[in-house]
């Protein structure tokens, strides 16, 4: 089967109700243009605000399905594509998940998938608004192909990407918001957009499958503080972790790329790595450290 994946990069201002007015309307223009998997940054509905522990910011949560899952269902049933967006989820009263809907092409919410690994780093400090997911690692078939997703710090986890296309994910698209230090670009910027990229196109090789990356651009800067630069350059590997196409550094872009998941078989056949597994000695990776 072949698909064409749409991936919407785009800065975020202060306002909830305008971003997701102008996600909307990037993907009606993909759709247009043929997407028919659209996959939104991650927290597309505001800024990244986890920059600050701030109590304020938990207004910004909602409920799943809630205000922006519907908007999407609507879409997504409208424009008959296949939709993952990001939402800052309210669970309930005091708690909170970065979670993701996935929705099939008929308006239909086919689940959800909670961000299992939480950092708690400078300007990163999810750990205050998000407690760590409890759907597991999942993939859901779609109307145009069975996909898995994962959000963002769970790109540096080969074993989350492992499990997600153990269930036969074709495509695993990751959500994400990662961006530079200011001071830290000139000496660290270039190794750790690397890594970043390294990282995606490792899962592709080791599963056999497609991966989608999907970030923000923009500089954002609290009151006070150097902010974030959100370093863009969302991107789609192939099965073999070739760069299929690549947004630039710092432009609003909605990145367009048609695969064939028929890939998926051959590599996977090719390349038996999944086929190879000594599954009987891996017992140590659910300890947190061998002795």
């Amino acid at each position: 089967m072949k698909v064409t994946l749409g991936l919407l990069q785009h800065a975020c201002s202060a306002r909830p109700a305008a971003n997701l007015r102008k996600t909307l309307a990037l993907a009606e223009k993909a759709a247009k243009r043929g997407a028919q998997l659209i996959c939104t940054q991650e927290l597309h509905c505001s800024q990244y605000f986890c920059q600050s522990e701030d109590h304020a910011n938990f207004a910004l949560a909602e409920p799943i399905p809630g205000p922006s899952t519907v908007a999407w269902q609507k879409f997504a049933k409208q424009h008959g594509v296949v939709v993952v967006a990001s939402l800052f989820e309210k669970r309930s009263a005091g708690l909170y998940h970065n979670t993701a809907v996935i929705i099939d092409a008929d308006g239909s919410l086919l689940g959800i998938y909670r961000k299992m690994h939480i950092p708690d780093d400078p300007l990163y400090y999810e750990k205050f608004y998000f407690t760590p997911g409890d759907t597991g690692f999942r993939a859901w078939q779609t109307k145009f192909g069975r996909i898995g997703v994962l959000i963002c710090w769970d790109q540096w986890y080969p074993e989350a990407a492992r499990l997600t296309a153990l269930q036969g994910a074709e495509i695993l698209f990751y959500p994400t918001a990662i961006g530079w230090h200011p001071k830290e670009k000139k000496a660290h910027g270039a190794n750790q957009h690397g890594a970043w990229r390294i990282s995606h196109q490792g899962h592709a090789v080791a599963n056999g499958c497609f991966v989608a990356a999907v970030n923000r651009i923009g500089l954002e800067q609290p009151v006070g503080g150097d902010g974030l630069e959100f370093w863009g350059r969302s991107f789609v590997t192939g099965t073999s972790g070739q760069i299929l196409a690549e947004a630039s550094t710092d432009r609003e872009e909605i990145l367009l790329v048609p695969v064939d998941l028929g890939q998926v078989d051959v590599t996977r056949t090719h390349w038996p790595f999944l086929r190879d597994r000594r599954i009987d000695a891996y017992g140590d990776l659910t300890k947190r450290f061998v002795d």
